[in-house]
């Protein structure tokens, strides 16, 4: 069953106490565009994300997010002191008290001031253990988002299936009344001549003529005949797993162009009717396949 465009999936983790999320939502695209927003200590892994759209993704503006706050973790730097520098500081603040007779108020709260009193080093994730951990949250994103594209695909298939029937019974309308449109046009000539001619003879020969041309003009059974292979076309397209979507938008505008033909070809008010209500539904056939992948 075709997919929709259209999808949002989302999935949570933990890496060594701090959260990850990983969020992945697309709209409609002619082609497939990912974009890709991560923090970056995990630029290593830009390259896996985008492979790991494109093995469930193919068309489509697909946004993917991850959100992970290393650097407010508890462990995230190592602060060591520097005690040489804190005994130097301590050391001047006692001499400095007892020289000058003032109360010694050196402290930790000066302490931390001092640029030298402390040295802070950031500690590096263990990228391989990182990189196992987005590809486990990512692909349960990519589960929860695929899982909505194939629910939405599944209504926007529906509900094109139901057009396609709609467009059929319209199809089946203009054959049965195409041949009484003819049949019309020789009884509306024969009267019309009956009416001109008053009381001489009809030439019957003219008249079957006239309608004959008039028939081979309006006929409009080899365009009911392509028409026809389109819409079956179109139901076996409603079956692919992928690529419908591009494949139906196309055929629809097939379906369109013989549509128009048969327009062309009659001037019946009944068949003008009904190709009028046919371009509706084709038109709207056209707007939901474009969601389709």
């Amino acid at each position: 069953m075709p997919k929709s465009m259209t999808g949002y999936g989302s999935a949570f983790g933990m890496f060594e106490n701090t959260p990850l999320m990983a969020e992945v939502k697309s709209v409609n695209a002619r082609y497939l565009e990912t974009s890709v927003r991560i923090p970056r200590m995990m630029s290593f892994a830009e390259d896996s994300i985008r492979r790991a759209v494109q093995k469930v993704a193919a068309r489509g503006k697909v946004d993917v997010t991850v959100n992970f706050e290393f650097g407010k973790a508890n462990d995230a730097a190592i602060v060591e002191v520097n005690r040489g520098v804190v005994a130097a500081y301590i050391d001047a603040a006692e001499r400095i008290s007892k020289e000058y007779a003032i109360p010694n108020d050196f402290g930790t709260s000066a302490l931390s001031k001092i640029p030298d009193a402390f040295t802070i080093t950031k500690r590096e994730l263990e990228q391989e253990a990182f990189a196992a951990v987005i590809a486990e949250v990512l692909g349960a994103a990519l589960e929860a988002f695929n899982q909505a594209r194939v629910a939405e695909g599944g209504r926007l298939t529906a509900d094109i299936g139901i057009k396609i029937t709609e467009l059929e019974a319209a199809m089946g309308f203009v054959k049965a009344r195409a041949p009484e449109s003819v049949r019309e046009y020789r009884e509306r000539l024969t009267a019309k001549m009956r009416d001109i001619l008053k009381d001489t003879n009809i030439d019957h020969a003219r008249v079957l003529t006239e309608a004959a041309l008039f028939a081979e003009k309006t006929d409009i059974d080899e365009e009911l005949t392509r028409l026809g292979s389109h819409i079956d076309q179109a139901r076996e397209y409603l079956e692919l797993d992928s690529g419908a979507g591009r494949k139906l938008d196309f055929l629809a505008q097939e379906l369109n162009r013989e549509v128009n033909t048969i327009g062309s070809k009659c001037s019946d008010l009944e068949i003008t009717r009904m190709v009028l209500e046919m371009k509706a539904i084709i038109e709207r056939i056209r707007e939901q396949c474009q969601n389709l992948e």
